[in-house]
């Protein structure tokens, strides 16, 4: 039913076992668009940095080529190299990447996924491993490209760095989504009680269960 990119930890397997995406009802149970920080998605390096969260679609609109983020071909520093990082509004167990790229020698070679990193940065990701990262086979499909679950259990951002094209003087990408799990954001609550002067009567108030309490200095 799904094709498999079975990939290993950072290696690339030949064989890409293509179908035309997950099937409907696997787009609705666990895409994630709905708890993709749209607002905050940055591109680095491509040539409209500010059309990142257009690449974010609903899956309706996975197959659309008119809305789509390219790589800056002026830039001669990273040359195609570009960054894309996007946040979520809690945290994720994520399950799986998706991904239309191309077309042709547009499509990357590879993506490389980094969770939670805050920096965005080419020399910061040059010196880093990914967690994972996937060969990009040319086609018209959505790629599926499942992760390993264990590096990606508390995920509040990924970011995906595209290295080089397939030959042209820039990359091309029409559709990022992620399949998951998603939770709120768990924080501890810190709670702080400032008193200018302690009132015994307030303290008596909160004894309440513990009949053990005292009043300091009784």
């Amino acid at each position: 039913m799904s094709h498999n990119h079975n990939h290993g930890d950072g290696c690339h397997g030949e064989s890409h076992d293509h179908d035309h995406g997950p099937p409907e009802d696997v787009g609705h149970r666990d895409n994630l668009f709905s708890r993709i920080d749209r607002d905050n998605v940055v591109a680095l390096n491509a040539e409209e940095p500010g059309k990142g969260p257009e690449v974010i679609k609903p899956w309706d609109k996975r197959s659309d080529e008119t809305m789509y983020l390219e790589s800056d071909a002026d830039d001669q520093m990273c040359d195609n190299h570009w960054i894309l990082r996007i946040p979520f509004t809690g945290a994720v167990k994520l399950r799986a990447l998706l991904l239309k790229a191309g077309p042709a020698d547009q499509t990357p070679t590879k993506v490389a996924l980094f969770p939670n990193l805050e920096h965005l940065d080419f020399s910061d990701i040059a010196d880093r491993k990914p967690a994972q990262e996937f060969n990009i086979p040319q086609g018209r499909d959505i790629g599926e490209y499942h992760v390993m679950p264990a590096k990606f259990p508390n995920v509040t951002s990924v970011t995906l760095f595209f290295p080089a094209s397939q030959g042209a003087d820039t990359t091309r990408i029409y559709y990022v989504g992620f399949l998951g799990q998603w939770s709120e954001r768990k924080f501890e609550p810190v709670m702080t009680v400032y008193e200018s002067k302690p009132n015994l009567a307030d303290h008596e108030k909160i004894q309440g269960l513990n009949e053990n309490w005292s009043a300091p200095g009784t």
